[in-house]
């Protein structure tokens, strides 16, 4: 037996439309859970209650003790916004911010490119590469405590100190490179290149890789030289790690802290004082068990102000970097 389409003329199939489509792909709560999904709720349950309890509370936690004032000895007081007030009103957080952007600026200039040219070498070397990648990345193996005493050791102001004797054979020098306040950032950003470059190194190699090999033989057929097919082909093959890699450089060299602690204490003249600093100072140098209220108020403020930064980076660079 066969059945006849009653329906009338070019309506066969409206049932099937786009939208009936759109409509069947959605699934509600309660399909979704006989469906199996209260399986993975299951097991993604102890991840988010470790993510809560060690990230999302303590944010909130903080949140909180940015508008009180509290030392964790006394009883919190309900404050408002007298903390960002107080914060912003101190003239050493201005001093921090623009050490903290000169800090960034020298690690920019001369932290970015290092590792991208030292990928780009080493990708053209035939034999030993293993050992040159770990001899690269031998620095972020380092504790960074042991690394700063290292060159702090480096950075003695005597004329037998390790870099002066080098500047000496040169006649120049010797340098006070940590007791100078001209010259003690730019210490600090050398220190934190070498024990940083590694990582990055590494994430380069892996990136050129992928870079298809028939593209540097068309060239050279060209007859392109080496800095045309980097300009022409490497660089924009790894225009999306170089986006990232760039934006985690600036929020890494934002936060700051180990470098200036642990070489300077922010000296000469507060001319290594970074934000981290600063609120490390406000919450355990203060008065008694320390203004916890004004660390985690600034805290805050430079939470927000790296978001933004980031909202805004990756809206501007999202049709480059997807082209």
């Amino acid at each position: 037996m066969t059945t006849t389409d009653t329906r009338p003329a070019g309506v066969t199939g409206a049932r099937t439309g786009p939208r009936d489509a759109a409509r069947r792909g959605r699934r509600g709560p309660a399909s979704w859970f006989r469906g199996g999904g209260h399986h993975s709720l299951v097991f993604l349950l102890p991840l988010l209650i470790v993510f809560a309890v060690f990230s999302w509370i303590p944010i909130g936690r903080a949140v909180l003790m940015s508008f009180q004032a509290t030392n964790l000895v006394t009883d919190p007081t309900f404050v408002g916004l007298d903390n960002f007030q107080a914060v912003l009103a101190d003239p050493l957080l201005w001093t921090a911010v623009k050490n903290t952007c000169y800090f960034a600026l020298l690690a920019l200039l001369f932290g970015y490119p290092v590792p991208l040219v030292a990928a780009l070498l080493m990708s053209e070397v035939r034999r030993a590469r293993g050992l040159f990648s770990a001899l690269a990345y031998l620095p972020v193996v380092v504790p960074p405590v042991v690394a700063v005493l290292l060159w702090k050791f480096f950075y003695d102001a005597g004329p037998d100190g390790v870099f002066n004797t080098l500047l000496g054979h040169i006649g120049l020098g010797p340098l006070a490179w940590l007791q100078d306040a001209d010259i003690a950032m730019p210490a600090l950003v050398l220190e934190a290149t070498w024990a940083a470059a590694g990582g990055t190194i590494i994430i380069y190699l892996a990136a050129l890789t992928g870079v298809d090999s028939s593209l540097y033989e068309a060239a050279e057929i060209d007859g392109a030289g080496i800095w045309h097919k980097i300009w022409h082909i490497t660089l924009p093959q790894l225009r999306g790690v170089l986006l990232i890699t760039f934006i985690l450089q600036i929020i890494g060299t934002a936060q700051v802290f180990l470098e200036p602690f642990l070489f300077t204490d922010g000296g000469p003249a507060n001319s290594t004082v970074t934000v981290l600093l600063l609120i490390y100072r406000y919450a355990f140098t203060n008065s008694l068990g320390g203004d916890y209220g004004g660390a985690t108020a600034l805290s805050l403020m430079l939470a927000v102000v790296l978001a933004l930064f980031s909202a805004l980076y990756f809206r501007l660079t999202r049709s480059w970097s997807s082209s």
